[in-house]
């Protein structure tokens, strides 16, 4: 028996947007399954491998968008923007925010021959051009948009490798980013003082886990480093003469939920012991294991993360990753083209989140606390609420909810038989004001409530 106390007068703030994601469904340049994302309430889309490894070849890397670069970084003439014009239109149909990527994507062939992972020869043009970019989509420069993207992310995990023959991401020193990061960033800045500027995408902080990471994710040498790189690369950037600004750090995982809130409440301490108070501690890329890619069982565990994150440090979250042909992509079926079970955990998610004020949920029972049941709950100032609770465990659970108070309830279950269905088997005990419901193994259920 799992039992919570919901307490809809006491406000805890606002609920986060744990539910965006990597890039989008793209089937060439089609739009086909764009709409999902709509329906979804997806927040973000982070564009980072966009239409995969070197960008696709067309999409959002400088070096698909800023061809020649020998050519003028204020000559309009010197971008191709025609294929991230088109996906950026698309996205805003669907009235999804862009979490743009400044940089290149990931080159896996990289030990054939690397293309565009090299640091910039000239680091200021560099920043020039992500100027022309930003001005193109925020300022409708070169006969651009007006979309106010406010997030702008200078390169991906550039800490991807300790030695550089290794390291699919960044043909350079630790201390040849840093330099590219302090000239860009500034230049930004100076130029957008609104916008938010950030990085790295950092690998992520496996090495501050009591074991020693998992065996198949490379060696100890590694994560550690992941770790060198963070300390230096705050070292450089609030040292005098080399202060930049972080308007967000990004960083990644692909662990569970225990060993995730260990690292945002890590990544906020050391964030906060370097002046940076009011810098967003952002987890953009997670994916909980492609082994589980779009099951019900994956879409549980999904919804853990994005209930059990709420409470943390944690400002946004990420799931990588929303393309239909990435061995990471949980939410679109490739063969069918169309979605995986898991999407509707982002689809239920969104319902807390439209409510707006997160509110009081508390586990009263000895569950054990991120490996069993997760649930959060919130409400609007129109006496609608919700409650959202997910089974993680391989068996039947029973749930009981007990509310401050409740005048209607209605439910919608994702389980092994049925897929976001309008369900009936629950009971509502409007004197008590207590749910009570069996909850399948990986099943989720969310509970609309009227006051």
């Amino acid at each position: 028996m799992t039992a919570y106390k919901i307490d809809f007068t006491d406000k805890k703030g606002i609920i986060k947007p744990m539910h965006g994601v990597g890039n989008a469904p793209l089937l060439g340049v089609s739009n086909r399954l764009f709409h999902y994302l709509g329906e979804a309430g997806i927040p973000y889309s982070r564009l980072h491998d966009t239409g995969g490894t070197y960008g696709g070849g067309c999409f959002v890397d400088i070096a698909n968008i800023f061809r020649d670069m020998s050519a003028d970084p204020s000559d309009p003439a010197s971008y191709d923007f025609a294929f991230t014009d088109w996906l950026l239109s698309e996205l805003d149909k669907q009235n999804v925010k862009p979490f743009y990527r400044l940089g290149a994507s990931i080159e896996c062939e990289h030990r054939i021959k690397a293309y565009r992972i090299f640091p910039p020869e000239d680091e200021l043009k560099w920043a020039r051009i992500c100027e022309g970019i930003i001005r193109h989509y925020n300022e409708g420069w070169a006969n651009g948009f007006r979309y106010g993207i406010k997030y702008w992310e200078i390169w991906n995990e550039p800490d991807n490798e300790p030695e550089i023959a290794d390291n699919p991401m960044w043909k350079g020193t630790k201390e040849q980013f840093f330099r590219l990061y302090e000239t860009a960033s500034n230049h930004l800045k100076s130029c957008f003082p609104d916008i938010k500027i950030g990085g790295y995408a950092s690998c992520g902080f496996y090495a501050i886990s009591d074991s020693a990471f998992s065996a198949d994710a490379n060696s100890s040498h590694r994560v550690e480093y992941f770790l060198e790189f963070f300390r230096d690369f705050m070292e450089y950037i609030t040292s005098p003469g080399h202060r930049s600004p972080l308007d967000f750090f990004s960083w990644h995982s692909y662990l569970g939920i225990e060993k995730n809130i260990s690292y945002a409440e890590y990544a906020r301490k050391e964030l906060d012991s370097y002046g940076f108070t009011d810098t967003e501690n952002i987890l953009n890329e997670w994916n909980m294991g492609p082994s589980l890619r779009g099951t019900q069982e994956d879409a549980a565990h999904i919804l853990g993360m994005m209930c059990a994150m709420q409470d943390t440090p944690i400002d946004k979250l990420m799931y990588y990753d929303a393309q239909v042909n990435s061995s990471y992509g949980g939410l679109f079926d490739p063969l069918h083209k169309t979605v995986f079970r898991a999407y509707y955990a982002f689809k239920a998610f969104n319902e807390i989140y439209k409510l707006g004020t997160q509110v009081s949920c508390t586990c009263v029972s000895d569950a054990a606390p991120h490996t069993e049941t997760e649930a959060v709950a919130a409400a609007n100032e129109n006496g609608e609420c919700g409650v959202l609770i997910t089974n993680m465990k391989p068996a039947e659970t029973d749930i009981t909810v007990d509310l401050s108070e409740g005048r209607e309830v209605s439910c919608i279950v994702s389980d092994g038989a049925r897929i976001y269905e309008e369900a009936h088997d629950y009971t509502y005990d409007a004197d008590s004001k207590r749910i009570s419901c069996k909850m399948s193994p990986h099943c989720f259920r969310l509970f609309r409530i009227r006051l």
